[in-house]
């Protein structure tokens, strides 16, 4: 639906491909991108699917970016959707009143350097090291595999909270740092952070460790909870719904999410949300979230 009302009020042209960022797929095999991209009437693009878990809607910026400039492909459809009330353990009251469900997309197209809306640079990172700290065990291939018969809970998320906690903060907080430092912004010229909606102990945690003062911090999980890959593009759209985002703005996005994963991105907000730039001009990509 998310998706589907971007492209309503884009009008701009086709798209050329689809990458949808979820944990929460609708069958293990095969991914959830193809039969996204044939609901939303795109025939035959690609469509591929990405699981970096709550990182996943800025690693797939990241990967959209680099379709776009690579010169594959003019127009990517990004989309972000979790539905994590699949996979909560009802009688784990730590979960169950943290998570949400939501989507939110974006287009990502080709521009001029310089214009509102230009992706700016990356950084990305995992440790493996960190896998079971949020998990859920059972239903792929290692615990098929295991000799281990099935424990009934297995099929639930689980996360070591303090840990992730500790994990969250350090990751986001060294990301942003080195994604400011490579943008050249210090961070009072950041006019709004976009933290992944995790929880508001870490969200205000790395804007002060960051330096970037609450009032240019965007929330939104007070009244969706954390939605996983949907929370950035859903916390934008809130944010411009609102009046909080302007054309031109210097937004700093970040995320943190299992795998060990995390990411950031800078950008310049491209003003009136469901519309692109489409001029032209090789590595250069422009992004608009509904």
């Amino acid at each position: 639906e998310a998706a589907s009302r971007l492209l309503a009020r884009a009008a701009v042209g086709e798209v050329d491909a689809v990458v949808l960022a979820t944990a929460t797929p609708d069958h293990l095999c095969p991914g959830t991108a193809p039969a996204l991209a044939a609901r939303l009437g795109l025939g035959t693009v690609p469509a591929l699917d990405i699981a970096a878990v709550c990182s996943g809607f800025v690693y797939g910026l990241a990967v959209c970016h680099g379709l776009v400039a690579s010169g594959l492909y003019e127009r990517v459809l990004l989309v972000g959707a979790d539905v994590y009330s699949t996979w909560l353990d009802p009688a784990d009251r730590s979960a169950g009143v943290v998570f949400g469900d939501g989507a939110g997309a974006a287009l990502v197209a080709a521009g001029r350097s310089g214009d509102p809306g230009e992706l700016l640079a990356f950084d990305l990172g995992s440790d493996g090291t960190g896998y079971g700290l949020i998990t859920v065990p059972g239903g792929g291939a290692r615990a098929r595999a295991s000799e281990r018969p099935p424990a009934p809970d297995d099929g639930f998320f689980r996360m070591q909270g303090g840990t992730v906690y500790q994990h969250a903060v350090e990751r986001m907080t060294g990301s942003c740092r080195l994604l400011l430092g490579r943008v050249g912004w210090d961070p009072a010229e950041v006019d709004r952070f976009v933290p992944h909606q995790a929880n508001a102990r870490i969200l205000h945690a790395v804007a002060e460790r960051v330096g970037i003062a609450p009032q240019r911090c965007v929330t939104h999980l007070e009244r969706v909870g954390n939605t996983g890959a949907a929370s950035i593009p859903l916390a934008l759209a809130d944010a411009a719904g609102r009046g909080r985002l302007r054309s031109g703005d210097r937004v700093l996005l970040t995320a943190f999410g299992g795998g060990l994963t995390w990411g950031s991105a800078a950008l310049r907000w491209p003003g009136t949300p469901g519309t692109i730039c489409t001029d032209s001009m090789e590595g250069t990509q422009h992004v608009a979230p509904r």
